[in-house]
C-alpha cells in the first residue's frame, strides 16, 4: 500500500497562486502571495492529499530565459515552502513556449499521464490555478477546480471557449483568498456534523454511546475494562471522531459481552453517522509500525459485511485481557457498520500488536469516512451503498 495509492491529488500552479505572476528570473521577484504559506500548510496536514505542482514556465533555457535564471529562484521558491512545512509529492513543469503546441503544456495534461493510471482519485482531486486554462486543465483531467481570482469574473465561465467547454461545472469555488480556498477544501463552512447516538441495553451490558465523525478528537471511554479503554483511546485520537461511551457490563463473568457490545455499538453509531455516505471517500488503508511490527489495515464502507483476520498472537492476555477478543471486537464492528474490513500485523510483541492494529484500523477509518465538502456524488457505480 504505497502512500499515494489511490489518493485525491490537490494539482497546484505555481506564479499566481504560490508567488506573484510574473517571470520569476531572479530572486527579488520572489514575492509570495499573501496567506498561501498557512493555507498551504493546512491542506498539507489536515488533509489527505497528493500535492503535485503543475506549471509553465515559457521558454526556460532560451536566451530570454535561461536555465540558471529559472532554477535558482525556483530552487528558492520550494526550499521557503519546505521550511513552512509543504512539501510536494511530485512537480511538473513544462518549458515550451506557447507556439511550440507542446502537448505537455497547460491545459493540455500530456505530462500528467500517470495521474490516469487509476492509482488516484481523480473525482476528488482539485486543481488550483488563476488562469482559465488551468480551469480547462482540470476539466481534461477530470477533476475538480478551484478558480485563484476574484469572484467578480464568475462571468467569464460563461463565455467563449470557457462556455463551448461547460468550465463552470468543473469550477468548485472562485476566489483569490488563500484562507478561504484552505477552509472551504477543508470543509470549515461546515455542511451538518455527522453525528449518532446508540443506546443498547440488554440483560448482560448497557451502553451510551454518542459521535460526531468531524470532531476534533475529544472524548471520555469508560467500559470497565483498562486495557480495552486505552484501545478505544486510539479510536479517538487517531481518527479524530467524537467519541462518549459508557458501557457497563457483566465483568463479573468475563470480558466478552462488553466488548462484544461495544463493537456493535459503536458499528451502529458509524453507519448511522455516515447516513447516505455521499461525498465521502469510502475507502480508507493505512500501513502503520510500531516498535518491531507492522500492522496493515484496509476498510470499505460498502454496505456488506466481510472480514478478513491475519493475526496471530503468541500470548492469550496482554495483562488480564484476553487477546481473542481483539478479534471479536473488529468482527462485531465490521458486522454492524456494514463495512469490509481487512486486518493484517507481523509478529512481534503482543501489547504492540494490538495497539497498532487499533491505531492503524483508526487512521484507515479517518480516510474512509473523510467527506469531500464540494461533493455529493455517492462513491459507487451501483448508485447505493
Amino acid at each position: 500500500m504505497e502512500n499515494k495509492q489511490y489518493k485525491p491529488v490537490l494539482f497546484l500552479d505555481r506564479d499566481g497562486i504560490i508567488v506573484i505572476e510574473d517571470q520569476i528570473d531572479s530572486l527579488e521577484k520572489v514575492i509570495f502571495i499573501p496567506g498561501v504559506f498557512n493555507a498551504l500548510a493546512r491542506l498539507r496536514k489536515e488533509s489527505d492529499f497528493y500535492f503535485a505542482m503543475v506549471s509553465n514556465q515559457d521558454g526556460v533555457g532560451t536566451p530570454s530565459f535561461p536555465q540558471e535564471a529559472f532554477s535558482i529562484p525556483h530552487a528558492r521558491i520550494m526550499e521557503t515552502l519546505q521550511g513552512e512545512g509543504i512539501d510536494f509529492d511530485a512537480v511538473h513543469v513544462d518549458l515550451s513556449l506557447p507556439s511550440d503546441n507542446c502537448p505537455g503544456r497547460k491545459p493540455k495534461i500530456g505530462m500528467l499521464g500517470e495521474y490516469l493510471s487509476g492509482e488516484y482519485d481523480l473525482e476528488h482531486s482539485v486543481m488550483i490555478g488563476d488562469r482559465l486554462t488551468d480551469v480547462e486543465l482540470a476539466h481534461n483531467l477530470g477533476c475538480k477546480a478551484v478558480w485563484f481570482a476574484n469572484p467578480e469574473r464568475e462571468t467569464e465561465l460563461d463565455e467563449g471557449r470557457a462556455k463551448e467547454l461547460n468550465l463552470r461545472e468543473s469550477c468548485i469555488l472562485i476566489s483569490d483568498d488563500w484562507p478561504t480556498v484552505a477552509g472551504f477544501l477543508l470543509g470549515d463552512k461546515k455542511l451538518m456534523s455527522r453525528t449518532a447516538t446508540v443506546v443498547r441495553k440488554t440483560k448482560e451490558t448497557a451502553i451510551e454511546l454518542s459521535v460526531n465523525l468531524d470532531g476534533t478528537g475529544r472524548g471520555q471511554v469508560s467500559t470497565g475494562i483498562a486495557f480495552f479503554d486505552h484501545m478505544l483511546d486510539q479510536i479517538v485520537r487517531h481518527t479524530g471522531f467524537d467519541i462518549h461511551l459508557h458501557a457497563h457490563g457483566d465483568l463479573i463473568v468475563d470480558e466478552h459481552h462488553t466488548v462484544e457490545d461495544v463493537g456493535l455499538a459503536l458499528g451502529q453509531a458509524v453507519r448511522e453517522a455516515l447516513a447516505d455516505k455521499r461525498g465521502i471517500s469510502r475507502y480508507g488503508f493505512e500501513i502503520l509500525p510500531m516498535d518491531e511490527v507492522l500492522s496493515q489495515v484496509a476498510l470499505d464502507f460498502s454496505g456488506r459485511p466481510y472480514f478478513v483476520w491475519d493475526v496471530s498472537f503468541k500470548r492469550e492476555y496482554v495483562g488480564t485481557f484476553p487477546t481473542e477478543m481483539v478479534e471479536h471486537f473488529f468482527k462485531s464492528f465490521c458486522d454492524e457498520s456494514k463495512c469490509n474490513l481487512n486486518m493484517k500485523v507481523s509478529e512481534g510483541n503482543t501489547h504492540h500488536q494490538v495497539e497498532a492494529l487499533f491505531k492503524a484500523f483508526a487512521r484507515a477509518m479517518k480516510k474512509a469516512v473523510h467527506r469531500y465538502p464540494w461533493s455529493d456524488s455517492l462513491p459507487s457505480t451501483k448508485g447505493v451503498l
